[in-house]
């Protein structure tokens, strides 16, 4: 069985949504971000960055046991583990994984510098919330355009770009974006959310997440002196 150290956040939907998706097994150890679970020791070990999500597959590719941190390498192994969600072509490999980085390397860190600008930091900066609303909004356009001209981000067929990149568009409106003004990015997006194996993904943890409290405390876990501290 697969052992999950996860929180009901953007990354971490994206490895429950893909487990629910593959019906795999697995035993589920929430790591209370609010409340510094991360910086635990024991979890430390299976994930140096002390984000989540994290997996540990005692039954890894050699028959050894594998831990994995970062959700991107965590899509890619169970994609390889299962052989689904991720292309056997090369061309269509490609046409994927690019769009997976684009997840990565884009979406991810620019929505999550729109939320902390808008809704968490301890001052209102106009220009930093300007530059990245302005940002969420290219990069909403960006996927728009692709999905004007193909089914799914990677092709014709669902695959771990999508579910990357799909649970970061679920706070659009704290973004400062308008679903509507993307008509190709909204009905992949509500496609998406009529799978049943995404709804499951989305309800995991889902009850004991509690809205974040926008207090000294709060931020001094989340994005402080004791996130910053090396370990």
């Amino acid at each position: 069985m697969l052992e999950v150290y996860s929180w009901p956040t953007p990354n971490g939907h994206k490895v429950h949504i893909m487990l629910e998706e593959c019906a795999l097994p697995y035993r589920m150890h929430a790591i209370d971000i609010g409340a510094g679970a991360q910086f635990d020791a024991n979890f430390l070990r299976i994930s140096p960055n002390n984000k989540i999500p994290a997996l540990v597959d005692p039954d890894g590719p050699d028959g050894e046991p594998i831990s994995l941190f970062e959700s991107g390498a965590i899509l890619l192994y169970l994609a390889g583990k299962t052989g689904r969600f991720l292309p056997e072509t090369t061309r269509g490999r490609y046409e994927v994984l690019q769009w997976l980085m684009f997840q990565m390397g884009g979406v991810g860190p620019m929505l999550g510098q729109a939320h902390h600008f808008r809704l968490y930091a301890p001052e209102k900066v106009p220009y930093a919330i300007d530059r990245y609303t302005k940002e969420a909004k290219r990069l909403y356009g960006v996927i728009n355009k692709r999905l004007g001209a193909s089914r799914y981000l990677g092709g014709d067929d669902f695959s771990i770009a999508d579910i990357a990149t799909w649970p970061w568009l679920r706070s659009w409106k704290n973004q400062g974006v308008e679903l509507g003004e993307y008509p190709h990015l909204k009905g992949w997006f509500d496609e998406i959310d009529a799978r049943p194996a995404v709804r499951r993904g989305v309800a995991v943890l889902a009850d004991q997440r509690k809205p974040i409290v926008n207090d000294d405390k709060a931020r001094e876990v989340l994005f402080g002196d004791r996130q910053m501290r090396q370990r």
